[in-house]
């Protein structure tokens, strides 16, 4: 293989996985905020109600991670909107597990 071969291969496998890696942080950290949700519920500090509202938030995001890797890859412009959307839900996570509204403890849980 010649050094131009060898270092066109190197490059491709390098923005290969800086690709990749952004696609990761999205999805770990999507993975993240589901656990601290269904922690939050086991614990009693994020209601059923909130629960939903949380989850239903994680699935928008979701479904819109989905239409834009239909072309195959994630634009800046795209991977800055899903991360944004991402710092929101943090946002809304951190807002309804730390307010007043609690399940009462004696209380069996129910619900997704």
């Amino acid at each position: 293989m010649t050094k131009i071969g060898l270092i066109a291969a190197s490059l491709l496998i390098a923005t290969t996985a800086a690709a990749s890696a952004h696609s990761t942080s999205i999805d770990s950290r999507q993975n993240w905020q589901a656990k601290r949700i269904e922690s939050g519920r086991q614990s009693g500090s994020i209601t059923w109600f909130e629960g939903l509202k949380l989850r239903a938030e994680q699935h928008k995001i979701t479904r819109l991670k989905a239409k834009y890797r239909a072309d195959g890859r994630l634009s800046y412009s795209e991977r800055k909107e899903l991360q944004r959307l991402q710092y929101e839900a943090k946002t809304h996570i951190n807002n309804e597990t730390y307010d007043s509204w609690r399940r009462v403890r004696w209380l069996p849980r129910f619900g997704l």
